[in-house]
């Protein structure tokens, strides 16, 4: 059965030229002897065209329309279109050797989720996949993503498939190609982290998520939300596309409100911090030589959430040996203009107030917990 590639339409059986050649001859009552003088080229050259052990040349094609005023570039062209359908066939074939290659990857979940189309011949499945990553095979595969994959120091307890972290760093960074950004301004990215996307915590996914990418874009940044894959657990990842095109990837692994923006703060502090070389993926164990500038992008995130001194004086107010109440929290929220999720969840994770911590099991209705309107 036919297929097509994109729109692109690919048959199943592509004639050599030389069939057409020869029903050519027949229509005009010329033989093989006949062309071959007109065209001055040996009767074996002419032979080996129509038996298709020969290929229509550029400059035989030009021959060929003089004598048989039949345009060049349908030769061309003719040819052209039987080279590429042998190269589809070999290609198929080589592949064959890799079918066991994809069933690592979760192909069910990329094919709802519209990464990919699904195909029921696993060969197409296998170069479908190629295509998603923009691989010749393979083979070419292993190389690209050794080396990704290895900017992250995986370690090799995490719970985690190097196949679906590949998959989903390749979403990203499809999403992030297609978003058109200006020239990275470190200075105005800071500002709008200060400011405007900030208060971005208050509001809903459906608002804060368009905003988000669109200004976070104005400064040199791409923002890419990416569901995670069910063997790649990350929550997200920093890396440069270009010089000038930093990529901010986040996934919904915890699904509230509350990790969600820490995960984007902390990322950001990976991009004005740190240099342009390195790439971070969040939870996944890191060597050592890593921690401290994870550290370092946890506090900058922190620290702009809720000022420490801020943090301070509000702990200053709650009652010793209690934790602060819901309305406590509210009210600090609005006077610091962030999601009250965000104390809620800083105060469990510092184990503030230090005296009586607040306990994990509490206020879950001041977390929003978010889902994927969309897949693609």
């Amino acid at each position: 059965m036919a297929k097509t590639i994109k729109n692109e339409y690919l048959p199943d059986f592509v004639s050599h030229p030389g069939t057409t050649l020869i029903e050519a001859l027949d229509e005009r009552g010329m033989s093989q002897a006949d062309l071959s003088r007109r065209l001055g080229r040996p009767k074996k050259t002419v032979n080996e065209i129509i038996q298709g052990k020969a290929a229509i040349t550029s400059e035989t094609a030009l021959q060929l329309e003089k004598v048989l005023d039949i345009p060049s570039s349908f030769w061309v062209n003719r040819q052209r279109n039987y080279d590429e359908f042998i190269a589809r066939v070999e290609d198929r074939v080589r592949i064959e050797k890799y079918l066991d290659w994809i069933d690592n990857f979760s192909i069910t979940k990329m094919t709802q989720m519209g990464w990919i189309n699904k195909y029921n011949d696993k060969i197409d499945q296998t170069l479908e996949l190629l295509r998603f990553f923009g691989v010749a095979s393979p083979d070419q595969w292993d190389l690209v993503t050794n080396s990704t994959i290895a900017s992250f120091k995986l370690a090799k307890t995490f719970d985690s498939a190097v196949e679906d972290i590949a998959a989903w760093l390749r979403k990203g960074e499809l999403i992030g190609q297609n978003i058109y950004c200006e020239p990275y301004d470190q200075q105005a990215f800071t500002d709008i982290l200060h400011n405007e996307i900030r208060s971005l915590t208050l509001k809903s996914p459906s608002e804060f998520q368009p905003r988000l990418i669109y200004i976070c874009a104005s400064v040199g940044v791409a923002v890419a939300f990416v569901p995670q894959l069910p063997n790649a657990k990350v929550s997200g990842v920093t890396r440069w596309l270009s010089p000038d095109k930093a990529l901010i990837q986040l996934s919904l692994r915890y699904k509230s409100d509350d990790q969600l923006w820490f995960t984007f703060f902390h990322e950001a502090a990976h991009i004005i911090i740190h240099g342009k070389r390195d790439i971070y993926l969040e939870s996944i164990n890191r060597k050592l030589d890593t921690e401290e500038k994870e550290n370092e992008a946890s506090k900058f995130a922190a620290d702009i959430l809720i000022p420490p001194l801020a943090l301070s004086n509000f702990l200053q107010i709650i009652p010793q040996n209690k934790y602060p109440s819901q309305q406590h929290i509210i009210k600090f929220s609005k006077e610091i203009g962030i999601a009250p999720s965000i104390i809620v969840g800083r105060l469990q994770h510092d184990k503030l107030p230090a005296a009586n911590p607040l306990p994990y099991s509490h206020y879950h209705d001041l977390k929003e917990k978010l889902d994927w309107v969309n897949n693609n």
